[in-house]
């Protein structure tokens, strides 16, 4: 958590607020909330923010060549070497991006804040909040991002998939959840929407996915693009922390037939939710609807 859907959220919601903005200075409160291989901080002074995008779990700012007047205004800033083109951040748990007004004072879990001066001259602060302090912001050129495991060996969108491409990637014995949460299968998919993609796909999680047929998988990857869908119209799920670029809450998790539900009646047969625990994650199903 965010997953793909929270992810897509904060980059709809962060878009219009940053886009165009240029970057003219950058406090690190915490050192380790920075990825290790990234460029340092100073490198970033003078940059613009172009289109902001996500990658699986990853929100994606890109970065645009200073123009000549900040380029002045800053003259050591990159000298002597390389200078990033992308801003890769990883929420993990509890990451959030949050605009605020020139001048604010840092929050209690505040560990990055980018300073930036918009089109029209003003000033604001983009604030990088992260409570349990997981997540990671990569200052990146392309070659650093393609030196990275997890940003290498990332697996296809879940929305661009053609329902037909999912089935040749569910081999061997694991259970099927265990590879929807394979980054390496799928990138953006966690514990929420696999749950509740099995549910309305009628697939029992702890089934081994080479026992999936044809039919079954193109099913399932359907179901997964309906969730994924409609929760981004619902701006994601708000179990916990998570809050879009407004400060909004999600609405989807009212929308939940199985994830978080154990103990309860199925919102479709009506019999008990069952919880188990797959691939080393809380799994709710429901034995009467899921095979």
């Amino acid at each position: 958590m965010p997953e793909l859907p929270e992810v897509e959220t904060v980059v709809r919601t962060l878009r219009p607020q940053v886009q165009g903005c240029r970057i003219t200075a950058v406090d690190v409160l915490r050192e380790r909330s920075l990825h290790p291989s990234g460029l340092p901080p100073e490198t970033l002074v003078g940059l613009g923010i172009g289109a902001v995008r996500r990658r699986g779990k990853l929100a994606l700012l890109e970065l645009e060549a200073p123009a000549a007047a900040c380029a002045a205004a800053a003259p050591d800033a990159g000298q002597g070497g390389p200078r990033p083109s992308l801003l890769a951040v990883h929420l993990r748990m509890t990451g959030r991006f949050m605009v605020h007004a020139e001048g604010s004072a840092p929050l209690r879990h505040t560990r990055i804040i980018f300073h930036l001066r918009r089109p029209d001259g003003t000033g604001a602060q983009l604030f990088f909040d992260d409570v349990r302090a997981f997540g990671l912001v990569f200052i990146a050129t392309p070659e650093l991002l393609d030196g990275w495991d997890f940003w290498r060996s990332l697996g296809p969108e879940p929305l661009e998939m053609r329902p037909a491409d999912l089935g040749p990637r569910l081999r061997g014995r694991r259970a099927v959840k265990a590879l929807l949460l394979d980054q390496t299968v799928l990138a953006g998919v966690g514990n929420i929407y696999a749950d509740e993609s099995l549910f309305r796909a009628g697939i029992d999680p702890r089934r081994p996915a080479q026992s999936l047929t044809a039919a079954e998988a193109e099913s399932l990857c359907l179901a997964l693009q309906d969730v994924l869908r409609e929760s981004i119209a619902q701006c994601g799920s708000s179990i916990r922390d998570y809050r879009d670029a407004n400060g909004d809450v999600g609405a989807f998790q009212n929308s939940f037939f199985v994830y978080g539900r154990g103990g309860q009646a199925c919102r479709r047969c009506g019999g008990r939710l069952e919880k188990h625990r797959v691939a080393g994650r809380g799994t709710v199903i429901c034995p009467h609807c899921q095979h």
